[in-house]
């Protein structure tokens, strides 16, 4: 598409916004990674009063530890984030690789194929030492991680080849349809975008989960027969219920729903049924229901689709602006298509703004994690259901004690205090 007129002064307060907003939100990230460091290592040498019969001094430090760990690795990686940030974009790292390939393959679709296989490539390599050290040093250390290098290395090929089945023509479609549609490209690539997500909840529980992970039919009667019941009680239908080998990679374990339509499952982790009751199992199940119940999953596609559409079009109105690329260190093409580099740098420049409403997100997934916990309560057991999430706050060593400002930040579930607490008084949340 035809750029508009180069002017210097857009460029240069993009520039100027882009390393405030950069500035502001590491900043930010650091000072709640310190605070959360600090509070938890405050707490680490007693168990908080109200989970002192429950929850062993052991576990409750292992799990202190555990945060410590991640948290200051992940300082680390915030780091390397912002340099390698820095490099693609104002240091020139995009504009070398875009220039390298169009001196070798010439202007065209193949090198905006090019451009954007070499970035993923590139980018995966450098961040691969902090992948390895998370798996086989952080969890293998606190005993979650059940990988052998041999089976990470096997899943990091299948993904790769997953990745380049389903990515490049996608990636191809976005890239014809900026090129080939008009000044409205942008809302036929939303549309695309739009139904390739809704199509991938239906292909991925048939036909890539299983390229993973193996999947059984709940063999266990008498769970089968409960959890049956439970959801015939809430009016819910699934495709099958499933029972997944999560031991063979983690020690960590969940349950969750996947699929949409006449395609949902329930998967149930291994390590979750060996930890807990019948009773707990329907508990935590209740949870996900109530997410179905309240309509959460709708009400999050819808969000989706809204978020999307927005980014869409500012996506849009950039990749005409020859001040969007030179503000960001690409120098974009006078001729030529620029697509492929107006995708890159949207995709990196975007999540810097869009950290600030981080909050005003975790706020409200907190909300709903509350309302599935009160249609739990409501449908099996307070008890059983309190005893199951201290279960699995315990097995997936979450620390009891986080820093509540980071709570507000960062958390997509309620800590352990609030939560349980809310399950004393359901009625009180129902009527919230």
């Amino acid at each position: 598409m035809p750029l508009a007129p180069l002017s210097s002064h857009p460029a240069t307060v993009l520039t100027l916004l882009f390393s405030l907003a950069l500035l502001l939100s590491v900043a930010l990230r650091f000072w709640l990674a310190s605070r959360q460091v600090r509070h938890v290592a405050l707490h680490r040498a007693q168990v908080p009063p109200a989970f002192a019969a429950q929850v062993s001094l052991a576990a409750h430090q292992k799990a202190a530890d555990y945060t410590l760990a991640k948290s200051r690795f992940g300082l680390l990686e915030l780091a390397w984030g912002t340099a390698m940030l820095l490099g693609w974009t104002l240091l020139g790292g995009l504009d070398l690789l875009n220039q390298a390939l169009l001196a070798w393959l010439g202007q065209g679709m193949v090198q905006q194929l090019a451009l954007l296989l070499g970035f993923a490539v590139v980018g995966g390599l450098l961040d691969l030492p902090f992948t390895l050290y998370q798996t086989f040093v952080i969890e293998e250390r606190f005993g979650f991680n059940k990988m052998s290098f041999r089976l990470w290395l096997i899943d990091l090929l299948k993904s790769s080849l997953v990745g380049l089945v389903i990515g490049l023509p996608l990636a191809a479609l976005m890239l014809w349809l900026m090129g080939s549609t008009g000044h409205l490209w942008w809302l036929w690539a939303w549309g695309s975008w739009m139904a390739f997500n809704l199509l991938l909840m239906v292909v991925y529980p048939s036909f890539i989960a299983p390229l993973f992970n193996k999947f059984q039919a709940l063999e266990d009667e008498g769970l089968r027969t409960r959890v049956t019941a439970l959801m015939q009680r809430c009016g819910f239908s699934a495709k099958g219920l499933f029972v997944m080998d999560g031991s063979r990679r983690s020690a960590h374990a969940n349950a969750y729903f996947t699929g949409f339509g006449a395609s949902k499952r329930v998967v149930f982790f291994d390590t979750l049924l060996a930890k807990l009751s019948p009773g707990e199992v329907d508990a935590v199940l209740a949870h996900e229901l109530g997410h179905f119940k309240h309509r959460h999953i709708v009400k999050r596609i819808v969000s989706l689709f809204a978020l999307s559409l927005l980014g869409f079009a500012l996506l849009g109105w950039v990749s005409g602006q020859a001040w969007f690329y030179s503000g960001l260190g690409v120098r974009p093409s006078l001729s030529g298509a620029n697509d492929a580099l107006a995708l890159l740098l949207f995709l990196q420049v975007v999540p810097v703004f869009s950290f600030f409403v981080s909050p005003w997100m975790a706020q409200l997934s907190r909300r709903h994690e509350f309302e599935a916990d009160a249609y739990a309560v409501a449908q099996t057991s307070a008890v059983d259901l309190g005893s199951a999430l201290l279960k699995l706050y315990e097995d997936n060593a979450s620390t009891l004690t986080p820093d509540p400002v980071f709570v507000r930040f960062y958390y997509s579930h309620p800590p352990a205090s609030e939560r349980l607490a809310r399950l004393q008084t359901p009625h009180q949340e129902q009527a919230a």
